[in-house]
């Protein structure tokens, strides 16, 4: 994340999302954004959902990706509560779609699909960031705690939308 002089007392969630939104200027590729993010964070809630344990106790399907969850929940709590309030109502929808996709089709199905899932919405954003709409590398690539960011910045451009400050 590159700090200007002009963003003196923003927030550090602020200053993530002016430099993330520096990298998604195009109309398209933010269009792209909206869909495909999503898309890739459900796909990876859905791949640590997949990961095998011994049941027992704690240990159930989904354990992984509700630990993956929380840990990055915490992330978007302490950088903005209304952020961390949002995600937790994505995570917990996501989860829940997650648990009736396993329980109906199985582990094995659920991975397939959430492979497909990522690697559509990742060759989306790919086609986003191309020399075709955006023509700048995807904000991962310079750190990859933008990965974390761009599903707040997703949510945070709803909230706008709903005229709602994060």
């Amino acid at each position: 994340m590159d700090a200007t002089h002009d963003d003196v007392g923003a927030r550090p969630i602020d200053r993530w999302f002016a430099s993330y939104s520096a990298d998604h200027r195009n109309d398209t590729n933010q269009i792209i954004h909206v869909f495909a993010v999503p898309m890739i964070l459900w796909s990876v809630i859905a791949l640590l959902w997949c990961i095998p344990v011994a049941e027992g106790g704690l240990f159930r399907p989904g354990i992984w990706a509700a630990m993956a969850m929380f840990a990055a929940w915490l992330f978007y709590f302490r950088a903005s509560r209304a952020l961390g309030l949002g995600m937790a109502v994505v995570f917990l929808a996501m989860a829940m779609l997650t648990q009736a996709l396993h329980a109906r089709i199985g582990a094995g199905q659920l991975l397939w699909l959430a492979i497909g899932v990522f690697v559509v919405a990742w060759i989306a954003q790919f086609v986003g960031h191309s020399r075709l709409y955006e023509g700048k590398k995807p904000s991962f690539l310079t750190d990859l705690r933008y990965l974390l960011i761009g599903p707040a910045w997703v949510l945070a451009k709803g909230y706008r939308r709903l005229g709602l400050r994060w």
